[in-house]
């Protein structure tokens, strides 16, 4: 009996866990895929992505709608051939320090929006996301896809088909892959500029006004030198006629005289 409960509850948490997983989709152009030409109605295919948010090869074998051998290779030229990833969203941290999506748990090619029988699906992550965590997500992902038994009708319908309406190609990969190599440049180039004006905003600052201060006092000690030299012409002769007045006049006897200025003063006198 308790055997048996346990079992219920195991089930339970299985059929809740299923109904709380939402799955999302990713559609890739044809373009991207490489088929083989069929053996027994079915293709050998492979595609492979490894720009960011991607890194992950898929490989397994396709049947065309009616297996008409030559169908998908007819279509893959004239581009009505497409996949159309099914994951969980679960990301992880590449070699690189960028997020990838690793959560891939199915995936299905479409032919002239038909789907078509795929067989022996396999999903290889590659470098930079393909350390052991990245690898116990994936684990998990196909563990947790497999409850939801077939995802590509009922109810997840809208959301394949509007997956399908863009799929990236080579040309919007090569975008994406320049993008992820420019924009960490480019800012840091952003950064290192604004740093060196701050930087230089600074060191011209105080120059300024540390070189301000001794212009001011040169130009002061200058005018103040001039002053001086201007009082001390003035005075000069000033002194010079004092004297003068001294010997010029009666008094002989003055002290300041010298003896020789006081017998000139007293030979005029006679």
């Amino acid at each position: 009996m308790k055997k048996l409960i346990v079992l219920l509850c195991l089930a339970f948490a299985v059929v809740c866990s299923a109904q709380n997983l939402q799955p999302e989709f990713q559609a890739f152009s044809g373009a991207l895929l490489k088929l083989k030409k069929a053996d027994k109605g079915y293709h050998k295919f492979r595609l492979t992505v490894d720009v960011n948010p991607w890194a992950f090869q898929a490989d397994g074998e396709v049947q065309a709608p009616g297996g008409d051998g030559d169908a998908l290779i007819t279509g893959l030229f004239d581009g009505d051939v497409y996949a159309v990833l099914a994951y969980v969203p679960s990301t992880a941290v590449g070699s690189d320090s960028k997020e990838y999506q690793v959560g891939l748990f199915d995936m299905m090619l479409y032919f002239e929006d038909e789907p078509t029988k795929i067989r022996n699906l396999r999903f290889k992550l590659l470098p930079p996301a393909n350390d052991e965590w990245a690898m116990g997500i994936l684990k998990d992902a196909l563990e947790s896809g497999s409850l939801l038994g077939n995802v590509w009708g009922g109810k997840y319908d809208k959301a394949i088909t509007r997956a399908s309406a863009d799929p990236l190609d080579k040309a919007k990969l090569r975008a994406l892959q320049k993008k992820n190599n420019k924009e960490p440049e480019e800012e840091a180039t952003i950064t290192t500029r604004k740093r060196r004006v701050e930087a230089n905003n600074e060191e011209v600052a105080p120059k300024k006004k540390k070189a301000a201060k001794p212009v001011e006092d040169d130009a002061a000690l200058n005018k103040r030198k001039r002053r001086v030299d201007a009082a001390d012409e003035e005075t000069a002769p000033t002194k010079k006629k004092k004297k003068k007045k001294k010997v010029s006049g009666d008094e002989c006897d003055d002290p300041s005289l010298s003896v020789k200025e006081k017998r000139r003063c007293q030979l005029k006198k006679k």
